[in-house]
């Protein structure tokens, strides 16, 4: 008779083994922190060779990063991070991991999450000046083009935290009244600038001259935020060449099909981290495939939110969309590592990003990211 711990070890080999394959040892890429027991995929165009599951930085802080240590002593080698996580204390959490490793043993990112708030407030001001009808005019105008996309279907936006809805309704309607309105707004300092000053901002938080991926806008909500806004790509350009910043990404919950093909129309964008599980995946395959044709690097995130409320701040626990991925993933994992294992299966994801919050959630799932023997 096998013990508990017997089991849980042939569960993670038998998922170990499930999933698409890795990047061969001789595969062409920018190799960082590479360890024999770590899978590695190419995160498109970026030619950056990433650990299977990343770490995600939500809950890191100075105060909370020792086990960041210990994951990279193990391979994983990109870091992910947001002025916006912690309240600033996420990039300043990292600030300790850099000091304590060499930077160029890890491809790091962080965002810009101000661009689409700010985006969000200056378009409140002028509607709040309209007059009722006008208002309600606009609202309808907004309304539509969300029901057309079925952003709210359940499946879609699996209400991942509760102000998640109204922020697809803003950027809706900052999408409407721009085309009107639009003229109004300063857009160089209200996007191109605030988007190179935000960046300059978290390098001197997290101590270092540059960061590998920027992904702007951070959280974006429809189509129309990327495709219509060059500003983004003028202040990439600018940070680029100041050797601040390499590549550009864009991270969304909201409508992650639409913003990934949205982002491979630009042929801007060299990679994407979007909400993607086995819940949502029927809504996101066809823009992951244009994406992924595009050369655009995709990491999943969220992919075990939908059936694991570990943090209790979105939709409770559904019991039919746990059935749905015990029966996908059978074994002796835990709901969250079936989760990953089940996105690691698809060939077009770079990689999935895990909230490793801790050292013992650390433990469980960067396992998952082991080279198959």
């Amino acid at each position: 008779m096998h013990s508990r711990r017997e089991i849980l070890t042939l569960s993670i080999a038998a998922a170990v083994a499930s999933k698409a394959p890795a990047a061969p040892a001789n595969a062409e890429g920018e190799w960082r922190n590479r360890q024999s027991g770590m899978a590695y995929r190419r995160l498109g165009r970026t030619g950056f060779m990433i650990s299977e599951i990343v770490m995600g930085g939500n809950l890191i802080s100075p105060t909370n990063y020792e086990h960041v240590l210990e994951a990279l002593d193990h391979g994983l080698n990109y870091l992910d991070t947001a002025p916006a996580y912690g309240n600033l204390q996420s990039e300043k959490g990292y600030a300790q991991v850099i000091k304590a490793r060499k930077r160029d043993s890890f491809f790091l990112n962080t965002k810009i999450s101000m661009w689409d708030i700010n985006r969000g407030k200056v378009f409140q001001d002028i509607f709040r000046s309209l007059p009722e009808s006008e208002q309600k005019k606009l609202q309808h105008e907004a309304m539509e083009e969300v029901e057309r996309r079925r952003v709210f279907e359940p499946d879609y936006i699996c209400d991942y935290f509760p102000t998640q809805r109204g922020e697809v309704r803003d950027a809706a309607l900052a999408n409407v009244m721009e085309k009107k309105y639009g003229r109004q707004i300063d857009r160089d300092k209200n996007y191109r600038r605030l988007i190179i000053d935000s960046l300059e901002a978290s390098l001197k938080r997290l101590g270092t001259d540059h960061v590998d991926l920027m992904m702007c806008p951070h959280g974006a909500s429809t189509p129309a935020e990327i495709l219509t806004h060059p500003e983004i790509f003028d202040a990439f350009e600018t940070l680029k060449k100041a050797g601040k910043v390499r590549h550009l990404g864009v991270s969304a919950h909201n409508d992650p099909g639409g913003i990934l093909e949205a982002a491979a129309q630009t042929r801007k964008y060299s990679a994407a981290m979007v909400a993607y599980s086995i819940i949502n995946h029927s809504y996101v395959d066809a823009g992951l495939e244009k994406a992924h044709e595009a050369g655009m690097g995709i990491i999943a995130m969220k992919a075990a939110r939908p059936v694991f409320n570990g943090r209790n701040n979105g939709t409770p626990d559904i019991p039919e969309r746990v059935e749905k991925i015990q029966k996908a993933i059978p074994g002796a994992l835990k709901v969250p590592q079936k989760a990953y294992v089940w996105a690691l299966r698809n060939s077009r994801l770079s990689a999935v990003i895990s909230e490793m919050g801790s050292a013992a959630i650390m433990r469980d799932n960067l396992p998952l990211a082991a080279a198959k023997v």
